[in-house]
């Protein structure tokens, strides 16, 4: 029987039994010697963090505070070696991503589910060879407001903060702001803290990167229903809030096609295929901005069909990229 059958097996003995077990009773009842018996006993208590007391009146170990039936189980025991393996590369792509306080927060749990693997004969510090996160363009942003904000958003508390969007110099004229955290969004390799904005009296998403200063205030967060969040953040392509404005029509070479008809650009996208092997592409926008970036980047392979106010920006992007290229060949 090896270790991880044993503890298991000490679990049930234990959460079976309403008055403290001997160490002879122990090892009668899971047919081993005393110092296996024992090593177990540690190994229960240490390694798996078990609520395990010893009664020196009556000489026997128990389970102090055992929860109900079925809510005292222990973290990762019941996971197999596949799943321990997941959550442990899950854990390093998380501490890749940042910032630093995600990593700092998880560590206990990666060390748990590196005991669980190392008792299975699994070296853990593969993880860090095999897994690899790479994000061109990710901005990384400052561990400490993280945190602020990120207490803040379950304390349910506002913050002040001072934001300075992008293309703007400097925050020194950008008033301070009293903001009810809403949730954390991920987004294009972002952190975005969604929120009720108390100056502008609406809903915004700040960029966690842009903002300056942050500071925990005692004022209660205003909370607002998931659904308003959702149809004001949510229903548009990319990053801006605020309801769809138009629907992008977007058709992609049969080359192309076959990757753009595999990615989720918006969950209220729409795909088709063409006669001609073609793949296009409809979902809704708010401000074109992000949309013509993505789209750009797809160069010849992606041509906008609608609407014409789309189309004509890309093409004067696409006109603006080609007399640089002009202006320098002519030199």
């Amino acid at each position: 029987m090896d270790k991880l059958h044993r503890i298991t097996e000490l679990k049930r003995i234990l959460q079976n039994r309403r008055t403290p077990i001997t160490l002879r009773q122990l090892t009668e009842q899971m047919q081993c010697s005393e110092s296996t018996a024992r090593r177990m006993l540690h190994s229960f208590r240490d390694d798996f963090g078990a609520p395990l007391g010893f009664d020196r009146r009556r000489g026997g170990w128990y389970l102090a505070n055992a929860a109900p039936e079925g809510t005292n189980e222990l973290p990762g025991l019941w996971f197999t070696t596949a799943e321990l393996h997941a959550l442990l590369a899950a854990r390093e792509l998380l501490s890749q991503l940042g910032p630093s306080p995600l990593a700092a927060e998880t560590a206990a749990i990666h060390a748990g589910i590196e005991r669980l693997l190392a008792q299975r004969g699994i070296a853990p510090a593969d993880i860090t060879q095999r897994v690899r996160l790479q994000a061109p363009g990710m901005r990384p942003c400052p561990g400490d407001t993280f945190a602020l904000i990120t207490r803040a958003l379950f304390e349910r508390r506002r913050v002040r903060v001072r934001y300075l969007p992008r293309g703007r110099p400097t925050a020194a004229d950008e008033p301070p702001r009293d903001i009810s955290p809403q949730r954390l969004t991920w987004l294009n390799g972002r952190w975005f803290i969604d929120n009720w904005c108390h100056h502008a009296k609406d809903l915004r998403r700040f960029a966690i990167e842009r903002i300056q200063t942050a500071e925990l205030l005692p004022d209660p967060a205003e909370d607002l229903p998931q659904a308003d969040l959702d149809a004001r953040l949510d229903s548009a392509y990319g990053s801006f809030t605020g309801p769809p404005t138009a629907t992008a029509i977007l058709r992609f070479t049969p080359e192309r096609a076959r990757w753009v008809a595999e990615e989720q650009w918006h969950h209220h996208q729409q795909a088709s295929w063409l006669p001609d092997g073609r793949c296009q592409l409809s979902l809704p926008y708010a401000r074109p901005d992000e949309l013509l970036m993505e789209i750009l980047k797809y160069g010849p392979d992606c041509e906008v069909i609608a609407p014409p106010e789309l189309r004509a920006a890309a093409l004067e992007r696409l006109r603006g990229a080609l007399g640089v290229y002009a202006e320098t060949d002519s030199r």
